[in-house]
């Protein structure tokens, strides 16, 4: 998984506890992480709900992503300190774009339609910076792959099993991600350090439920993932000039 390494080494620190405490993954985990990116791929378009914290507010996105355009839009919504602000939001893997909209608490998919109602003109556009939202933006992209990862690369490169977990009902494994060479090795009793920064929850046919990091600072990001391929709406081209 390039892209989770490629995370690490951009400086991100690690999330997730253990029970009954972490340990290295087993063949048929390893296996299931190996095709969590690509069971997202193929469902691809789909909603995502993306929460990123930072010292003085909190960024919410939800939004449909296309991993086979590596293109996203939804509506953003930032509280805290500062002005509240809040609209649409589209992103590639270029940068961000935002413009006008006053349904932020709307559907995802409603999303796609008001912004297919703007020009060209009404986008402001931006390249990605250092803020945990836009993190969050460019990972959200890497989460979709057209090929199931390496699983026995996987297994080598460091990943643990953290714990089980329920969400919405349903139970999910927990894993800690791969670690960059060439400390792949992590130690299951290590600290935080140790590890990688980032947690998945992956379900029993390698499908995947939430992405977490651990950015330090009390800055955090939490991804939860549809699951279900959305069929409604078209992605509108004007947030990147076309049309």
């Amino acid at each position: 998984m390039g892209v989770l390494t490629a995370a690490v080494c951009a400086g991100l620190l690690l999330t997730g506890g253990g029970d009954p405490g972490p340990r290295p993954l087993s063949a048929d985990e390893a296996q299931r992480l190996a095709l969590a990116r690509f069971r997202t791929y193929r469902i691809s378009p789909s909603e995502i709900t993306v929460r990123a914290a930072s010292g003085d507010g909190t960024a919410v996105v939800r939004a449909v992503v296309d991993h086979r355009r590596h293109r996203g839009v939804g509506w953003y919504e930032v509280t805290g300190a500062g002005r509240p602000d809040g609209g649409l939001l589209a992103w590639d893997r270029s940068g961000v774009a935002v413009a006008g909209g006053s349904s932020p608490t709307a559907p995802a998919v409603d999303a796609l339609r008001a912004a297919g109602r703007l020009k060209p003109t009404a986008w402001t556009r931006r390249a990605f910076g250092a803020a945990p939202l836009d993190t969050a933006l460019r990972l959200a992209l890497s989460l979709g792959a057209d090929r199931p990862d390496n699983a026995q690369l996987l297994a080598q490169s460091g990943p643990l099993r953290l714990r089980d977990e329920r969400v919405d009902g349903r139970r999910y494994d927990v894993f800690s991600g791969p670690r960059p060479r060439p400390n792949a090795s992590a130690s299951p009793a290590g600290p935080r350090g140790d590890r990688s920064p980032l947690s998945y929850w992956i379900d029993e046919e390698g499908g995947m439920r939430r992405v977490r990091v651990d950015l330090g600072g009390g800055r955090g990001i939490t991804m939860d993932l549809g699951g279900v391929r959305v069929r409604e709406g078209a992605f509108p081209g004007a947030p990147w000039g076309e049309g």
